[in-house]
């Protein structure tokens, strides 16, 4: 019960930053994951991609099938096998020294508001439009900077929006 608190307590607290930018539906897909079923995690069979350059991991349905992932090693993209408009995708990059990048324009910083299972902090965003809904979380550690991503139809976000936050939760990065 206390992980459903925590669950609609922090899906607020986003909320109140992506409804300014997407809007009421936004919120009312938020108000729904928060008195939604629980999301059963058990009840799913799943794999665990591990990213060799940059050493991070997160599960994903075992039936969700893999993108050609870059050449560079960068990360991959799952899609799900009932609806091919839903993936899940991680990546990461390398973040330039500050005494490199330039001041063309001021970078906003928004303070952490999520933290994985593993414990690491960083920032997840939710944004619903019009045409696409996502969950993008966003960890820094060292000089990487670590992605992942959950993106449907807005229309059925509210359906992938437990899953997408429970993977978020399990995304790993191994210790240095």
């Amino acid at each position: 019960m206390a992980t459903a608190n925590k669950i609609c307590s922090l899906g607020r607290r986003t909320y109140r930053f992506a409804a300014s930018v997407s809007g009421v539906i936004a919120l009312l897909i938020i108000i729904w994951g928060c008195t939604a079923n629980d999301f059963n995690a058990g009840a799913i069979a799943w794999k665990t991609y591990s990213n060799s350059r940059y050493g991070f991991e997160f599960p994903y349905p075992s039936n969700w099938t893999s993108s050609a992932g870059p050449a560079n090693g960068d990360g991959i993209a799952f899609i799900s096998p009932q609806n091919k408009t839903v993936e899940i995708r991680g990546w990461a990059s390398q973040q330039l020294l500050n005494s490199i990048v330039t001041e063309q324009e001021p970078v906003k910083k928004i303070k952490p508001n999520f933290q994985t299972a593993q414990g690491v902090s960083g920032v997840l965003v939710v944004e619903v439009d019009q045409g696409v809904g996502s969950m993008t979380l966003t960890l820094t550690q060292d000089q990487v900077k670590y992605f992942w991503q959950g993106r449907s139809k807005s229309q059925e976000f509210q359906d992938y929006y437990r899953l997408f936050y429970y993977i978020a939760q399990q995304y790993r990065i191994s210790k240095s």
